[in-house]
């Protein structure tokens, strides 16, 4: 069989499919990425993950494309260009205000699916895939799927829920669709769902699968290999926040709030942006530049982060409590389905002593996290999923 991956540029919606594509691989499958970038390495940092990958649009066309996807979508909310600086927060409070639905952000997302469509299909109909895996907001890949009569599979990333999304999605794309003599969507769909069912409920139709994190590799540090005799504290802003505006606002407590606790903080935000700028650190907290965070999290007892999708599915992975601290997208989404299912706390506000304290010592979240992460292990693995996504390419 052979398995297309298609996927929304940005990490956060690249690495949630490298551990179903190595399923894939491992059992005798041939894959292939079709994928493009916001930043430069993201390409390279599926390759290095060891996909084959085609690149399907340059950075700079594909900012281009998200950002008239922005304009249109603040022009049809009805807030033309007024801060537009705020749109990933407004972006995020709306997604929120729908219950975690992806329709109410998906037509933003057209003129970047339809940017990417043409490598995207002539990708497809070189290489004639079977099957065609897409992320929630990538419409070329379902746009593929449905011009060579092959089944599509949306591999999901995190709490928002996507039901409704590929209508919204095909409406934007609609001048793509005409260009390629396709009318609707594929025949054959079927959607994953990764997350837990205590915590997003029933999706209907959808096919259970285990979250299992990636996020990269590396060598790693002595004072990594261990768990520390006291508490250690995860601290990330994942790969889009910092970058952003080149800052670690939402992390500017630590300075006056680590010194008063008994744990380790291990700043791991990456090696492009300077931790200097939080002003001196306390002898307490490690500033580690890029970390892989599942390898952080297993010798962690707790995690503190922005609420993206694979800084909180890994957490949950690991058994651990974490203090979300929402700044945009589907991290007010996440922070809600945390919070309801007392594993963790969230906060818009300050970051204070006894909030830290609390996310160390309360048994409640340390409970209800431990059980989350038996709940996940006990779902079908991606290795499980790979013989019924066979038989659905018949």
């Amino acid at each position: 069989m052979r398995v297309l991956f298609t996927t929304t540029p940005g990490l956060g919606h690249m690495f949630p499919v490298v551990s179903l594509a190595w399923a894939l691989r491992a059992s005798g499958h041939d894959i292939l990425v079709a994928a493009a970038g916001r930043r430069e390495g993201h390409v390279q940092a599926m390759a290095d993950a060891g996909l084959p990958v085609v690149e399907v649009l340059t950075v700079d066309k594909a900012n281009r494309a998200f950002a008239a996807g922005v304009v249109a979508w603040m022009k049809n909310e009805g807030r033309g260009m007024t801060g537009r600086r705020e749109w990933p927060r407004m972006a995020g409070k709306e997604l929120a205000r729908n219950g975690g639905g992806l329709e109410s952000v998906a037509r933003m997302y057209g003129p970047l699916s339809a940017a990417m469509a043409d490598k995207v299909v002539s990708v497809a109909e070189r290489w004639r895939p079977d099957l065609i895996v897409h992320t929630p907001l990538e419409g070329a890949g379902q746009l593929a799927a449905a011009k060579l009569g092959v089944p599509a599979v949306e591999q999901p990333f995190g709490f928002s829920r996507n039901e409704k999304a590929a209508p919204v999605l095909r409406r934007a794309m609609d001048e793509v669709y005409r260009a390629h003599g396709v009318s609707g969507p594929p025949e054959r769909r079927v959607a994953l769902s990764v997350a837990p069912r205590s915590m997003a409920g029933e999706v209907a139709g959808a096919w259970p699968m285990r979250y299992v994190p990636y996020n990269g590799g590396g060598v790693q540090a002595d004072w990594l290999r261990v768990r520390p005799e006291r508490p250690r504290v995860a601290l990330t802003l994942g790969s889009v926040v910092v970058n952003w505006h080149d800052e670690l606002g939402p992390l500017s407590w630590v300075v006056e709030v680590a010194k008063n606790v008994d744990a380790e903080f291990v700043l791991a935000v990456g090696n492009d942006v300077d931790p200097a700028q939080l002003g001196k650190l306390p002898e307490n907290v490690r500033p580690a530049g890029y970390v892989p965070l599942t390898q952080l999290l297993a010798t962690c007892s707790a995690s503190v982060h922005h609420g993206g999708s694979g800084s909180t599915m890994a957490p949950l992975d690991a058994g651990i409590p974490q203090l979300l601290l929402p700044q945009a997208a589907d991290q007010f989404v996440n922070a809600d389905a945390v919070v309801k299912r007392g594993c963790g706390l969230a906060t818009e506000g300050a970051v204070d002593t006894d909030l830290i304290v609390r996310l160390l010592s309360d048994e409640r979240l340390a409970t209800a996290a431990a059980q989350v992460r038996a709940e996940m292990r006990g779902m079908p693995s991606p290795a499980e999923v790979v013989p019924r996504l066979a038989e659905l390419a018949g």
